[in-house]
């Protein structure tokens, strides 16, 4: 049977195949150019491809039977694709070969777009919040030494409001999403719903990562107390249950 040369391993160069650290436990987890996700054999994990290269599967109506899951999976279906393209590119060029963060970020990402389809909200605010909301980290280290969380909040904002001006985004757009960035630690700052979004997102990849390493720091007992929406919170005792 005729296979797709963009597919064909036949054609790939070496790095084509490659492992990638697992967020959790750092092993080694090989992956496939076209592997949108793999789960970690040791821990379990299972995280998305940030190196991810669909090539012509973005637009060929036989990708899904070719790859085995619809590009729609990996990259955004409606208008906010070319968006979410530019911000990805955007974060990982901030991350460089961390992977570990690019794969969280992506994570966010992934549960803030569920929670947006249920909550609703601006699309733009929440995607843009969601893939930037860590950028500040390696300046963060870079000037104070660690990962301190007032430290990269305060970093990432100028960061993501530079990222967001080259994309074109609009003024209040930048200003919604460099307030969450800004504070996305902070309970008390959580005053809209697309940073309630962000916020949960962020909290439901945190349970995930805890839950992986059999930690029992977040009870279900205490869900109602971190999480801020009915979509959140039903996720959270998804992850609780399982």
């Amino acid at each position: 049977m005729l296979k797709c040369p963009g597919q064909d391993t036949r054609y790939w160069k070496p790095d084509d195949i490659f492992n990638l650290p697992c967020p959790v436990c750092d092993t080694a987890v090989e992956f496939l150019k076209t592997d949108s996700k793999r789960t970690c054999q040791n821990c379990g994990y299972t995280f998305r491809n940030p190196r991810l290269e669909l090539g012509c599967a973005q637009w060929c109506a036989y990708a899904e039977e070719c790859l085995g899951f619809g590009p729609e999976q990996a990259l955004p279906d409606n208008e906010e694709g070319p968006l979410t393209e530019q911000l990805i590119a955007a974060m990982k060029s901030q991350f460089a070969n961390d992977y570990k963060r690019i794969a969280h970020a992506l994570l966010v990402f992934e549960y803030a777009r569920e929670l947006l389809r249920a909550e609703g909200g601006d699309a733009r605010v929440v995607i843009a919040a969601a893939l930037l909301h860590d950028v500040g980290i390696k300046e963060a280290e870079h000037k104070y030494g660690g990962d301190y969380q007032e430290h990269h909040e305060a970093e990432g904002a100028p960061i993501a409001r530079r990222i967001m001006a080259n994309i074109g985004l609009g003024e209040t757009t930048i200003e919604q999403v460099c307030h969450i960035v800004a504070n996305h630690h902070r309970s008390d700052e959580v005053d809209t719903l697309e940073f309630r979004i962000v916020w949960d997102a962020d909290a439901l990849v945190n349970l995930l990562e805890t839950q992986t390493n059999g930690d029992s720091e977040h009870p279900a007992e205490i869900v109602e107390k971190i999480f801020s929406t009915d979509t959140g919170k039903k996720k959270a005792y998804e992850l609780l249950a399982n």
